[in-house]
């Protein structure tokens, strides 16, 4: 009888499979890859912009032109790597959208992606040229990830994931290596739902995936300046800070959103319903300190101040005297 031989098979394990491991390890869920290139929803962005739905938010037009294709913000890009980071959608209701009850995502994911960016140059024994982007640069970020196979827009607007559902940040770092792409996501699988836009306080939602944001009560709360419309103000409720509304009622929330599996963005102490009095009289000096490294600091303490106002406004018409 001949000697009993074990034959192993070795399985090549690409470039691509070993990005996407390094960034689970980065905390990173989902990933994706996808080619640089034109943005198939730019024309939409524009017609968006022209309506004037970006309201006070002028900085969009400004790059409006880069965001038409990825390889414009950034010379000799070829792959974009595609990033999501789940902040936690079953963590509870509050005053405070979730995202911004933590540390600032921007620098936790920036962070993040530094590293994956130096793990690739590592892995390719010579300098990567490259560049991550976190909602601050000119990209469309929501093309990018349906591209590299995410998820899908919703009527709401917001990135769906199939296995995490909406309350994930977007994240890229855009590279000058040829990657292979992954398959977009196609599907459609609001399918004929629309609790999004029925339950949206404002009306924000000219149609499916089309929101006016001079409506939105996160827009209005966080990067309108001015005074928000009398209209409105009721509407808002208790809400001071950002708006998950149009998040917490969709399905696909209800079955995939997770306890808050980060511990870099567990909620700060009194960071989810505090009590809008101490915001009306708060110095600017309090403010940097109390918000310093939070994502809060973008409505600016005169904005929270306006906010707070609504919201006990708005309290002394329903009688209401607690949070």
């Amino acid at each position: 009888m001949g000697d009993a031989r074990t034959v192993t098979t070795a399985v090549a394990v690409t470039l691509e499979q070993r990005i996407k491991a390094q960034a689970n390890e980065l905390g990173f869920d989902p990933v994706g890859i996808t080619r640089a290139g034109p943005a198939a929803t730019y024309d939409a962005f524009a017609r968006w912009l022209a309506n004037g739905y970006a309201g006070e938010m002028t900085y969009l037009a400004r790059g409006a032109e880069k965001r038409r294709d990825t390889t414009l913000p950034f010379r000799d890009v070829r792959s974009a790597i595609v990033v999501g980071l789940d902040y936690g959608g079953k963590q509870p209701a509050g005053t405070i959208a979730r995202y911004a009850r933590g540390d600032d995502y921007h620098d936790v994911m920036l962070r993040r992606l530094a590293a994956l960016h130096r793990w690739l140059a590592e892995q390719a024994g010579h300098p990567v040229r490259g560049k991550a982007y976190v909602d601050t640069g000119p990209i469309l970020e929501r093309d990018l990830a349906q591209r590299a196979g995410l998820g899908w827009i919703g009527k709401n607007t917001m990135l769906i994931s199939p296995r995490r559902g909406s309350f994930i940040f977007l994240g890229a770092l855009l590279v000058d290596a040829e990657l292979e792409p992954d398959a977009p996501f196609d599907a459609d699988r609001c399918g004929s739902c629309t609790r999004c836009l029925d339950a949206c306080p404002t009306q924000a939602f000219v149609a499916p995936r089309v929101m006016d944001a001079r409506r939105c009560i996160s827009y209005l709360t966080i990067e309108h300046r001015s005074e928000i419309d009398p209209s409105l103000q009721p509407a808002i409720g208790d809400l001071l800070y950002g708006c998950d509304i149009c998040q917490d009622v969709c399905p696909w929330n209800h079955k995939f959103a997770r306890a808050l599996p980060d511990p870099e963005l567990a909620p700060r102490a009194d960071n989810v319903a505090p009590d809008p009095a101490g915001f009306i009289d708060m110095s600017d000096s309090a403010f940097a300190e109390r918000f310093r490294g939070s994502p809060i600091k973008r409505a600016k303490r005169s904005g929270l101040a306006r906010n707070a106002s609504v919201v006990l406004a708005n309290r002394g018409r329903s009688g209401q005297t607690d949070a």
